[in-house]
């Protein structure tokens, strides 16, 4: 399983930002529309924190208090993505956002130990 996150970039104050994580292969008994997936950051000097994960059914999402009423997470089971759409960023949400993917169960909420596999990260940035 391999995930190849977009989408990052330079951004100023209040703008906005969609982030797209594409997942390829698949494991020995499931595929992405199995998965569980995740979003998370990690800013210079600061522990990787989870940022939003969306169910297999879509039906279970979580958020970060931070990221509440400004950010959406979804996913398209037919293009094996998942999107992050960011608005209202702030300086704060600078850092490199990071996709993961849970194998194994169809959720894995905010949990980091629960993810088999990750992007290799895309650097959002936010100017004041």
């Amino acid at each position: 399983v391999q995930l190849q996150a977009s989408g990052g970039g330079l951004v100023m104050t209040g703008g906005s930002l969609r982030l797209s994580c594409r997942v390829s292969g698949r494991t020995p008994s499931s595929t992405f529309s199995a998965f569980g997936m995740g979003w998370f950051r990690q800013a210079p000097g600061k522990e990787r924190e989870s940022v939003a994960a969306i169910s297999w059914t879509s039906k279970s999402t979580y958020y970060a208090d931070s990221v509440k009423g400004r950010f959406a997470i979804s996913r398209d089971n037919a293009k094996n993505t998942v999107y992050l759409q960011m608005n209202l960023l702030k300086p704060e949400d600078t850092a490199v956002y990071f996709c993961a993917a849970d194998g194994d169960s169809g959720w894995a909420g905010s949990d980091a130990h629960k993810y088999d596999y990750w992007g290799q990260g895309t650097q959002v940035t936010v100017s004041s």
